[in-house]
């Protein structure tokens, strides 16, 4: 009966357990938010890859990183894999919807106005989360196992098997 209140109040919350699920929660989010990124860029001249861009990205973060007194390079390399899992998204979502062009979204989100606001505020959050978890989030065993338990518990979000692999990919650097 307590494991049963436990799950239900894990599944209420909508949010992954542990020292490291509020961490993956805002992971979680940004995975999804990739959802969007295809959906304004599908169709588009607009490249999956943007170095420029990506390298905006990483050289905020590094900025942040420094005024929150965390280490910029340990923030810049978490972010790079947040990157890529949007990446892996965004592939995946194209190849769905060439096979499948009666499930390409019928709204083209804006890039600009739209998309960036959300995954700034999302920087901003996971920024303050790698600060808060600092003292765990060393390559130990013990970062490893809340780690996992965080991820295995993202399972409240239903993610699809995309999305699990890029959630996957985006949580890879947290104990390094």
């Amino acid at each position: 009966m307590r494991l049963l209140a436990v799950a239900l109040t894990l599944a209420a919350s909508l949010t992954p357990a542990g020292p490291l699920g509020e961490l993956t929660g805002l992971a979680v989010q940004r995975v999804q938010v990739a959802d969007l990124v295809a959906a304004a860029k599908f169709g588009t001249t607009q490249p999956i890859d943007d170095p420029v861009r990506e390298q905006q990205v990483l050289d905020g973060v590094r900025a942040k990183a420094v005024e929150l007194r965390l280490d910029p390079e340990s923030a810049a390399r978490f972010f790079r894999a947040q990157i890529e899992a949007n990446k892996l998204v965004q592939r995946g979502l194209y190849t769905r919807w060439t096979e499948h062009p009666e499930e390409v979204p019928h709204r083209r989100p804006d890039l600009g106005t739209e998309v960036r606001p959300i995954l700034d505020r999302l920087t901003t959050e996971i920024l303050a989360e790698l600060k808060d978890t600092e003292q765990l989030r060393h390559p130990t065993l013990r970062c490893e196992i809340h780690a996992t338990i965080a991820e295995r518990s993202a399972v409240v979000h239903r993610l699809d098997r995309l999305h699990e692999n890029a959630l996957a990919e985006a949580m890879r650097p947290v104990c390094s």
